[in-house]
């Protein structure tokens, strides 16, 4: 139940600090900014994988969480209470933004600005990239894995730089689907949920025939 526990409380913070950005920033006409958004995801994921990191491997993500089962890093009967503590931990964070900015049309929800096509791809490498470093960092030797949390959180930040004005930078099912569901944005959901999720198990799919390749 700790594992379960700290993924419920870790996305509950990257939902309710990264959408929380995006909404105060449509509330105080600009005030904080792409740059002041992408920070307050990348350092929001920085500080819970240094708090959570050591108990449930801090996946904060279905798709990362799908990649290290199919990776064989994660049994598969935790597979399920983990989506479950994920999206729990998001859908209460959207409840309580949603309590406190009522009148907030989209609540940080994840919206292309241009094509489908060219949001899907933009979500699918940037989650390729964001797997590919969790994977490499923390699968790798103790010295290394030590700064899993700036790698990823760092990862998260510049992503969220250039890829949020296009397609939003989820790289997140759970992310983007509370803030969706609570709105009723959901036509293009579905490009935030199978993009993350096949992007990451593309990295995955590298990662492990890397590994293979090197033993």
């Amino acid at each position: 139940m700790k594992k379960y526990l700290a993924e419920l409380i870790g996305t509950f913070a990257l939902v309710f600090c990264g959408t929380g950005a995006i909404i105060i920033n449509e509330q105080t006409n600009g005030a904080i900014g792409n740059l002041g958004i992408a920070l307050s995801f990348g350092l929001v994921i920085l500080v819970m994988v240094f708090t959570f990191g050591n108990i449930s491997g801090a996946h904060f993500n279905p798709a990362v969480t799908i990649t290290l089962w199919l990776t064989k890093l994660l049994n598969f009967k935790e597979v399920i209470p983990y989506l479950t503590s994920q999206l729990l931990g998001a859908f209460m964070a959207t409840f309580i933004l949603k309590f406190l900015f009522p009148e907030n049309i989209n609540l940080g929800a994840t919206l292309p600005t241009g094509s489908l096509l060219q949001s899907f791809i933009f979500e699918f490498i940037l989650t390729f990239f964001l797997l590919t470093v969790i994977l490499n960092v923390t699968q790798s030797s103790k010295e290394i894995s030590m700064f899993a949390a700036i790698a990823i959180g760092s990862t998260i930040c510049l992503e969220a730089i250039f890829g949020g004005p296009i397609s939003g930078a989820s790289m997140n099912p759970a992310r983007s689907i509370s803030p969706a569901i609570f709105t009723g944005n959901t036509n293009q959901l579905w490009i935030y949920i199978f993009a993350p999720i096949s992007g990451a198990i593309f990295a995955g799919y590298i990662w492990k025939s890397m590994k293979t390749e090197r033993k």
